[in-house]
């Protein structure tokens, strides 16, 4: 075990570097899986939400799982990092899901109102905002894989 791992093994800055690097890990696969489908290349899919899989269930099922693995899967702070989880994972899939569908139609509606002059109006809304429940299961899954692969490979 090399110096920094002696320092992040078993200590909140693990959990929360495994959080953050799951997060990137997700952005990443997002551009790749992206440059795949669509065939182009946009350097904008790494500061965008939405898309799979989610960066946000990523990071915060991460954290949570390198709780469980310092603290016990039965503890307490596993315990509210899980519920703080599923809140974020809730709100991915749902409320900010469906701020997106609505600014689709408004979206719409003001290209029928302005037809040639959208910017008449102000600028769009941005459309891809949440997340389908599929993007959040597999962020999910991408998670709990990656603070298992950082704390028992990469830093023991």
């Amino acid at each position: 075990m090399g110096k920094l791992s002696a320092l992040l093994v078993n200590t909140g800055l693990e959990a929360l570097l495994a959080g953050c690097l799951a997060a990137i890990v997700a952005q990443i696969l997002k551009f790749i899986f992206y440059t795949i489908i669509k065939r182009k290349i946009d350097f904008r899919v790494f500061t965008t939400t939405g898309g799979m899989p989610s960066s946000h269930s990523a990071g915060v099922v991460a954290l949570s799982t390198a709780i469980g693995i310092q603290s016990g899967f039965m503890s307490q702070l596993f315990a509210v990092a899980m519920g703080f989880s599923f809140v974020v994972m809730y709100d991915a899939a749902g409320i900010r899901r469906a701020s997106g569908k609505m600014a689709v139609c408004l979206n719409k509606i003001m290209d029928d109102f302005y037809k040639h002059d959208i910017n008449a109006a102000g600028t769009k809304l941005k459309e891809l905002l949440g997340h389908t429940p599929i993007e959040v299961f597999c962020g999910a899954i991408l998670g709990v894989l990656f603070a298992f692969y950082f704390h028992y490979i990469v830093l023991l």
